[in-house]
């Protein structure tokens, strides 16, 4: 199972689309998590509503979204377990895409950067951390 989680291919293409997600989220998770860059912070942001009813109580969805971002982002950066933390940065944008900004396409408050990011996260589900990547190097095809 760690074997198919960490197995990537040796092309270069996921290397920039890990570094570009990686950053973006690790910043949108510190904002939500830790309140860096003018962000929430972890408390006011898990007293926001959670986009669907079934998702109760909202808090833990919530506060399970930002850490999301923020470990997915890590990971992906890393190019550490790149899929588990695609994974989660996939479910982060399908929830807010379906939940939060359908059916408007155009910013502000549009799904366009979201579908880009959710684009760039099932990418990286299919082909992994690329050659320079944690992944790799645990792998141990250097």
């Amino acid at each position: 199972m760690l074997r198919r989680l960490i197995s990537t291919r040796s092309g270069w293409v996921s290397v920039p689309l890990r570094l570009a997600l990686g950053i973006a989220f690790i910043g949108h998770g510190a904002q939500k998590v830790l309140g860096s860059f003018n962000g929430p912070g972890l408390r006011q942001f898990t007293q926001f509503p959670a986009p669907f009813p079934f998702m109760r109580p909202a808090w833990l969805w919530m506060g399970a979204a930002a850490a999301s971002e923020l470990i997915g982002g890590g990971l992906v950066l890393l190019g550490l377990l790149t899929r588990v933390g695609a994974f989660l940065i996939t479910c982060v944008m399908l929830t807010v895409i379906i939940g939060l900004q359908w059916p408007r396409f155009f910013a502000p408050e549009g799904m366009e950067l979201a579908v880009a990011m959710l684009g760039m996260s099932l990418a990286l589900l299919i082909a992994g951390g690329g050659p320079v990547s944690a992944d790799r190097f645990i792998g141990g095809r250097r």
